[in-house]
């Protein structure tokens, strides 16, 4: 293969990128090693932490985190990265580790966290699971991320769910509306909404969140069998599958019940709209439902939190992860007490009932969880059948595969004249374009 094209190659750009974390990779163990044997070891008592939790109810649970991991004497040195969906965070990560700089503690989630595996960067966490019976405490679908190979390289935070309704209970009691159930209701309650001059849905046209939206559609016309078919399998008759018409269609639809224009915005500012009554419905992951209680809002009193219509039975999600670098070895004993504890009871009660999301653990107790969460962690409880992976949140695919569905999605939803045959074609292109370089 010519290099032109082996560097125009979608692909093969990620495999060149990942050689070139390989080699950074081998670089930082190096030196780590060399540095560790040339002195007496010892432990440093901070770790630094990348993630993407800058919205108030995301920071507060972070400080909750690190408020813990001060108890065990460790200092928590911050280093948030705005953007939704961690699109920034990523950004600034490989930029770190190519500069020979990465940090101790880092939000990596999904498939990420097998592709990082993959180069070597990630500490292995055998011990702190087999000491604390992780694979025991967690889900199977947790314990499956987090040990993308052999050996567990990450620890979990929290299980968001992505396919969450939240409807204003007020306006909903004035008009005397149930929160729907199907896309036939969702449809009634809209119509009602907008003749009573109540704007339905808080929506914003920024390429994750409306992807987002989408890939509830997907979910909700036709389960997580298909969605896995189209979005973690990549399959090109699925992609050719009348139901992806259905939903792309529907999609234009909801767009007539959002404000005008649909505005780019982060999804704190959504949620803001949403909070002071400019808009009747919210469709989005439950980590919204922390910010509304940040904001003052209990669960079921000012808002309450149904199943986005259509995937009552099913759970869309997304897993908060963290994974340790293995650039320091002075830094071990600290990292593995940060991921012992991330993943204890008392942690993993107090951090998800601040984040919206709920344990990974299945001892949890959902007596003691609102009535959001409580829906969230049953349903996820009954396994892989009902368990749908995000394509937006890295669950399902690459980010390569990812990225180009995002802005397939995003440019049929901005541009009216993009017609759903034609987004249908060229997803059915992408998926057989990957396929052939995947198997080459």
């Amino acid at each position: 293969m010519h290099v032109t094209s082996f560097i125009n190659n979608g692909t093969s750009v990620s495999l060149i990128r990942l050689c070139l974390y390989a080699v950074a990779a081998a670089l930082l163990l190096s030196d780590a090693r060399l540095n560790a044997y040339s002195a007496p070891l010892q432990t440093d008592s901070s770790l630094q932490v990348l993630h993407w939790w800058t919205s108030d109810s995301e920071r507060k649970a972070a400080t909750l985190l690190a408020n813990r991991l001060g108890d065990e004497g460790i200092a928590w040195r911050d280093a948030g990265i705005p953007g939704g969906a961690g699109i920034g965070a990523g950004k600034v990560l490989k930029s770190r580790v190519l500069a020979g700089n990465a940090p101790e503690v880092t939000q990596i989630i999904g498939i990420s966290i097998r592709e990082w595996d993959d180069l070597g960067f990630l500490l292995d966490l055998d011990k702190v699971s087999l000491a604390n019976k992780w694979n025991a405490s967690f889900f199977p679908t947790v314990q499956n991320l987090i040990q993308p190979r052999k050996h567990v390289v990450a620890t979990p935070l929290g299980i968001h769910r992505i396919n969450t309704l939240f409807y204003n209970r007020k306006i909903f009691a004035a008009l005397k509306l149930n929160p729907p159930e199907n896309w036939d209701e969702l449809v009634a309650t809209a119509a009602k909404l907008k003749a009573a001059g109540i704007t339905p849905l808080a929506q914003s046209s920024e390429p994750w969140q409306v992807t987002a939206l989408f890939e509830n559609l997907i979910l909700a016309e036709s389960g997580p069998e298909y969605q896995r078919e189209l979005f973690v399998k990549q399959s090109v008759p699925a992609a050719l599958d009348h139901r992806l018409i259905d939903a792309l269609e529907r999609l234009r639809v909801m767009k007539t019940w959002m404000s005008n224009p649909v505005e780019e915005r982060p999804w704190p500012e959504v949620v803001r709209q949403f909070s002071k009554h400019e808009a009747a419905m919210l469709i989005m992951g439950d980590w919204a439902k922390g910010e509304l209680n940040g904001m003052g809002f209990a669960t079921d009193d000012e808002f309450s939190c149904a199943a986005m219509p259509g995937t009552g039975k099913y759970h869309l999600y997304s897993v908060d992860t963290f994974s340790m670098f293995a650039n320091d070895l002075t830094r071990v004993s600290a990292q593995e007490k940060l991921a012992r504890l991330i993943a204890t009871p008392a942690v993993q009660t107090d951090y998800n009932a601040i984040k919206g999301s709920v344990s990974v653990r299945r001892d949890a107790d959902p007596s003691k969880m609102d009535s959001c969460a409580r829906a969230s962690w049953t349903t996820f409880a009954q396994g892989a059948t009902v368990q749908a992976p995000s394509l937006v949140h890295r669950m399902a695919t690459d980010e390569s595969t990812r990225d180009a569905i995002i802005v397939l999605i995003h440019r049929y939803f901005t541009d009216d004249t993009v017609t759903a045959a034609q987004t249908q074609k060229r997803l059915a292109a992408i998926f057989h374009t990957f396929n052939i370089n995947n198997h080459r």
